[in-house]
C-alpha cells in the first residue's frame, strides 16, 4: 500500500500539534517516525488512522485521495493502528476480544474464530490462550492480541505507537520478527518511537518530527548524532549522579510474601537506606511491581513484616505509609496517577489542604500555573490531563511530589518518554536523593538501571535472585539473572 500525507495540519486553538507535515510510505516499507515527546507523532498517526480529524491537508492511498471519517472507515481501507495502551476488555477472554469488530457475525461460530486466532498466533509464534481473560495478560501479550485482531481485519498499513514501551526484551524480539515478516509480505509499517535502537533494529527509512514539523528524513544506515540533532536541536546530556554512601535504614522487608500478579512476591528480605537509588529488574510479572506496592501499603501481606524507619507497618494501608513520607508513582498515569477529564487546575485543587466543600479555585489555578512553569509542562491550567502528551503527564505527576519525601517508589518512571525527557526526570529525582531520600524504581530498560541506580535488585518468579551494586554488574549479568540463571 502506497500512502501519502500531504501538508497535514492539526490545531488545538493556538497550539499547532501538526504544522504542515508531508511524508510518504511505500509498500513493504518499515518506516520510522522519530521525535521527542510533544513533537506531534501520535497526533499525526491518529489522523492517518481516522481517530482524529485533521484541520487541513490531504491523505492519498495508492494515488487516490481519501476522506474517511472514523477508524472503522480507515480499517476498511486497510489502515489500522496499534495504540500505546491496548484496546481490549480486560474482563473478557482473549477469544471474545478477538471476535469484537470482526466480519462474519453469526455466520462464523466461536470455534471458527478460535481456529482463526490460533492459526494467526502460531504463524507469528505468539502464545495466547483463547480462554485467558485479557486482564491476565502482560502488556506485550495484550499488544499481540491487538495486532492479530488488526491483521484478521485485513490491514495493509500497520501503525504502531511506541510498541516496545513496557514490554520485555523477549517480547520485543518476537514483535520485531512479526513486523519484519509483515514487511516481507508487502505490508507497510509505520513505527512511531523515540528510541533510536528500535529504529536501527527495524526501519528502512525514518522521518523526524520536532514541534509539529518535519525536521529531516534519513535512510539506512542511520547517523545517530544527526538524528539526535534533528530530534532535539542539540544532543541531550545524561543526568549527573554523584555516588554517596548510603545512610540509615529506611525500609526493611523481612520474609515478605504477597499474592498477586503472575508469581506473587515470595519471601522477600531486603533493607533499603537513605540516599540509595535502587533499580528493580525482571521480566514483567516477576514480582518487582508487587514489591513496590507492598512497600507503600497498596498490596496485602501473606507473611512476613515491613518496617519503615524501624516501625512495623502492620495496618493503615497506603495512607499510613504516605503520612510517614512514602510516595508511589504508578506507571499507568491516566488509570492510577491522574483523573481523566479533570484539568491541571482541578488536580492542583485536589492536592490542597482545605476544608470540605470549600475549594480555593483561584489559588489552585495559580498553583497550577507555577507547576506548569517550573516543570516545563506543555499545557495550560485549564488543559484536561488526557490532552497532555505522555511526557507532560509524567512531568505533572512529578510536580505533585512533596518537597521532602522519605521514600520514592516509582513504577517505570520514564515509560514512553524521549531521551531528553528521561534525562530531565532523573535530574529532578537526583535532587531528592541528595536530600537523603531513598529512590526505588522499576524499569524494563537495563541500560537505564545501570545509568542511574546505585544498586540493582533482580526478580525472577517472585523472588529476589540478585542484589548487587550497579558498579559491580553489567547487562550480561543482569540478563542471566532475569532469565533465572544465577
Amino acid at each position: 500500500m502506497q500512502v501519502e500525507l500531504i501538508d497535514i495540519r492539526k490545531h488545538y486553538g493556538t497550539v499547532k500539534a501538526n504544522d504542515g507535515i508531508s511524508l510518504a510510505v511505500a509498500p513493504g516499507e518499515l518506516h520510522g517516525i522519530l521525535g521527542e515527546n510533544g513533537a506531534g507523532k501520535s497526533t499525526l498517526m491518529k489522523i492517518l488512522a481516522g481517530f482524529t480529524a485533521r484541520t487541513a491537508g490531504s491523505i492519498r492511498i495508492d494515488g487516490r485521495p481519501v476522506a474517511y471519517r472514523g477508524t472503522a472507515e480507515a480499517v476498511r481501507l486497510g489502515v489500522g493502528m496499534l495504540y500505546q495502551d491496548p484496546l481490549d476488555f480486560p474482563q473478557l477472554p482473549v477469544i471474545d476480544n478477538f471476535i469484537l469488530g470482526q466480519a462474519g457475525g453469526l455466520s462464523l461460530t466461536r470455534s471458527a474464530f478460535t481456529a482463526r486466532l490460533r492459526e494467526l498466533a502460531d504463524s507469528f509464534h505468539f502464545r495466547l490462550n483463547p480462554e485467558t481473560p485479557a486482564g491476565g495478560l502482560t502488556v506485550g501479550e495484550r499488544q499481540q492480541l491487538d495486532l492479530l485482531r488488526l491483521l484478521s481485519l485485513g490491514i495493509r498499513l500497520l501503525i504502531l505507537d511506541e510498541p516496545t514501551t513496557g514490554i520485555s526484551a523477549a517480547q520485543k524480539e518476537v514483535l520485531y520478527a512479526a513486523l519484519r515478516r509483515l514487511a516481507a509480505e508487502g505490508r507497510s509499517v509505520l513505527l512511531v518511537s523515540h528510541k533510536l535502537e528500535d529504529v536501527d533494529a527495524l526501519c528502512d527509512r525514518v522521518t523526524v518530527l520536532r514541534l509539529g514539523r518535519v525536521t529531516g528524513e534519513m535512510a539506512r544506515p542511520f547517523d545517530t548524532e544527526r538524528l539526535l540533532q534533528m530530534m532535539f536541536g542539540s544532543p541531550p546530556r545524561p543526568p549527573a549522579g554523584v555516588p554517596q554512601p548510603p545512610g540509615s535504614e529506611v525500609l526493611v522487608l523481612n520474609g515478605v510474601s504477597s499474592p498477586g500478579g503472575r508469581s506473587g512476591l515470595v519471601e522477600a528480605s531486603v533493607t533499603l537506606r537513605q540516599g540509595e537509588v535502587v533499580g528493580l529488574a525482571g521480566l514483567e510479572g516477576s514480582g518487582q511491581e508487587l514489591f513496590l506496592r507492598v512497600a507503600c501499603g497498596l498490596a496485602p501481606l501473606r507473611k512476613g513484616a515491613v518496617y519503615l524507619n524501624g516501625q512495623a507497618m502492620s495496618a493503615g494501608g497506603y495512607h499510613a505509609f504516605k503520612r510517614r513520607g512514602v510516595v508511589f508513582l504508578p506507571a499507568a498515569r491516566l488509570e492510577e496517577g491522574l483523573i481523566p477529564q479533570l484539568t491541571i487546575t482541578e488536580h492542583a485543587a485536589l492536592l490542597g489542604d482545605h476544608r470540605p466543600f470549600r475549594v480555593p479555585y483561584q489559588a489552585a489555578a495559580e498553583g497550577a500555573a507555577r507547576r506548569i512553569e517550573a516543570f516545563r509542562i506543555k499545557g495550560a491550567p485549564a488543559t484536561p490531563v488526557e490532552a497532555l502528551s505522555g511526557g507532560n503527564q509524567q512531568r505533572l505527576l512529578l510536580s505533585f511530589l512533596p518537597p521532602d519525601p522519605l521514600l520514592l517508589l516509582l513504577e517505570n518512571p520514564t515509560r514512553g518518554l524521549d531521551l531528553e525527557s528521561v534525562n530531565w526526570v532523573w535530574e529532578h529525582l537526583q535532587a531528592y536523593r541528595r536530600q537523603g531520600a531513598c529512590i526505588v524504581f522499576s524499569s524494563p530498560e537495563l541500560d537505564e538501571i545501570l545509568m542511574v541506580a546505585s544498586r540493582v535488585l533482580v526478580f525472577f518468579n517472585g523472588r529476589i535472585v540478585l542484589d548487587a551494586a550497579a558498579a559491580a554488574t553489567d547487562v550480561q549479568i543482569l540478563g542471566r539473572a532475569i532469565a533465572g540463571k544465577v
